[in-house]
């Protein structure tokens, strides 16, 4: 009887202390130096020149003729009644 619950009481201690690790603690690095504050903005550079007019693209070729249309219609196309549902 001491031996059988020696065995699992064992296992039970064995398997908590694997399951204990030990906590890592980051250490934060030094702060860096702060950054520079922007200063107050200059005066507006002079107007850039002028581009060129670039080359124009050559004209496409010419589409083929529609074909006529047919007579219109103005009524509805008659449509079939629904089937009956099924009954249950």
């Amino acid at each position: 009887m001491t031996r059988s619950m020696l065995m699992p009481m064992l296992l039970a201690a064995l398997s908590l202390a694997a399951c204990d690790r030990p906590t890592v603690v980051n250490v934060p690095a030094a702060p860096a130096a702060p950054a520079a504050v922007a200063g107050p903005p200059g005066p507006q550079g002079a107007t850039g020149v002028q581009g060129n007019q670039g080359a124009t693209g050559t004209t496409g070729d010419k589409g083929e003729a529609g074909k006529a249309g047919g007579a219109a219609s103005t009524s509805p196309a008659p449509t079939s009644p629904a089937p009956p549902a099924p009954e249950k």
